[in-house]
């Protein structure tokens, strides 16, 4: 349930958010937990996002972000562990919808008066790159803050850079997984191991096997997005622009055999495309098909499915066949925090964030159990919570496993462009499964973006 609304914030979202800035996010990318309720006030120190009230003081900071169960859980939980060695602190969290996270953003930066913004913001991580360039003002280099970088995955940290220089703190985890009923497998005469470190070629071929035995395809997506095609290219480390963020669709290696992948298993029969997230969601957990891959939010929704606990594993996803630097690796959504340039205590700002979400093993421990927040903070994963069997993944550590694959994700390119390049690659795949062109339809994604782009 968490996940369909997250989806549909995801669509709400961006289509708001870039109608003020030129561009159309997508369903996924979002790996945070999103909401579109009503604002809310859930303790003491959370305002609703009308009460843009900023309290002055040196150890107060104001901090915008959504989600009461997940990511404004989390950001009070930093506090209060904070709060141990710094009494005086005071945290005022103002429940902001990513919507108008965005949209207030956009209308401070257009009008030059920053003043409106908090101290920290909770940023998507696909639309980071695009911000932080757009509004180079609005935002703080904390590269050379103390903060360790090198402790979060490479990848995850990449969304936040621009131009060499650090503006964003990670925060949760959109890494990849590959989900199997390892009932269904075993009917067919597979174990999880079979589909461990593997390509896709061979996914394809003992997923041709399996539906033959079963009648069950391996996964689902839903038809016309891009987020198969993109957790595909990242795994290579390959990207829909070159280094100069120009567009790099027509005569990208990479990006041809996603897509050639791409129709391949909607022709075997191994992937089905449906119309909607319920019907995404439904397949999974009502036994149509025999897993799925997505980023590991996606366990909240398939734990939705009481009855199968116990029934399913987690593995890395396939890797492309005979591309340099391709693995069995990737990330599909998440998001970072961001110090504003408004923040009237930057210090107090750098030290809370990098004892909370930049240093602390034990809040990630803390939060876990109940939002479900997995970190991209490699040493967590040596955690004894993260460490825990969980019984409906058939009693694997799978929260230390999804650390490990984070750190092990390749980074890529999103910038300024990156939604209106996703959305011109789902209209082209759409168009290749029906029978079109590859070449023809990379041809007419690319210029789509360089007509966005004013080329």
């Amino acid at each position: 349930m968490k996940k369909r609304i997250f989806a549909f914030f995801m669509v709400t979202t961006l289509i708001l958010a870039l109608t003020a800035c030129g561009a159309k996010d997508n369903t996924t990318d979002n790996a945070s937990k999103n909401t579109t309720s009503d604002t809310k006030n859930t303790s003491n120190d959370t305002k609703s996002s009308d009460q843009v009230d900023q309290t002055s003081g040196d150890n107060t900071l104001t901090v915008w972000c959504w989600d009461p169960a997940f990511n404004i859980y989390a950001m009070e939980q930093a506090a209060e562990i904070y709060k141990k060695d710094h009494p005086d602190f005071v945290l005022n969290v103002i429940e902001t919808p990513w919507a108008d996270v965005q949209t207030k953003l956009t209308t401070a930066a257009a009008s030059g008066d920053l003043s409106t913004l908090p101290d920290i913001l909770l940023m998507q991580d696909n639309a980071f790159q695009k911000n932080a360039i757009s509004y180079p003002d609005a935002f703080v280099d904390i590269s050379n803050s103390g903060i360790e970088f090198s402790k979060f995955s490479s990848a995850k940290v990449a969304y936040s850079v621009v131009d060499g220089k650090n503006y964003g703190v990670p925060f949760d985890n959109g890494t990849v997984i590959a989900c199997y009923r390892t009932d269904i497998l075993e009917e067919a005469g597979y174990t999880l191991d079979d589909f461990t470190d593997i390509t896709w070629s061979q996914y394809i071929e003992m997923g041709k096997d399996i539906l033959s035995k079963t009648g069950k395809p391996l996964f689902s997506c839903t038809a016309g997005e891009s987020d198969v095609i993109m957790m595909m290219l990242q795994s290579a480390g390959a990207s829909l622009f070159d280094a100069e963020g120009n567009p790099y669709m027509v005569d990208n290696p990479v990006l041809v055999q996603v897509m050639e992948t791409y129709a391949e298993l909607v022709s075997s029969g191994v992937m089905i495309e449906v119309n909607d997230w319920d019907q995404y969601v439904g397949s999974i957990t009502n036994s149509t098909v025999a897993g799925t891959i997505n980023g590991c939010w996606i366990m909240a929704s398939i734990q939705t499915a009481e009855d199968q606990s116990g029934k399913w594993g987690i593995t890395n996803t396939p890797a492309l066949d005979g591309i340099a630097g391709a693995t069995n690796y990737s990330n599909n959504g998440g998001s970072s925090w961001a110090i504003t340039s408004n923040c009237k205590n930057v210090p107090l700002a750098v030290d809370f964030l990098a004892n909370t979400f930049a240093g602390s093993v034990e809040f990630y421990e803390t939060i876990l159990p109940s939002s479900g927040a997995l970190a991209t903070y490699l040493p967590a994963a040596d955690s004894d919570v993260y460490g825990q069997p969980q019984e409906f993944f058939g009693g694997e550590a799978v929260y230390s496993m999804i650390t490990d694959f984070a750190g092990k994700t390749p980074s890529n390119n999103t910038g300024v462009y990156y939604y209106e390049a996703r959305d011109a690659v789902a209209t082209a795949i759409a168009n290749v499964v029906a029978g079109a062109d590859i070449n023809a339809e990379l041809q007419n994604a690319q210029d789509t973006v360089n007509f966005a782009m004013g080329r």
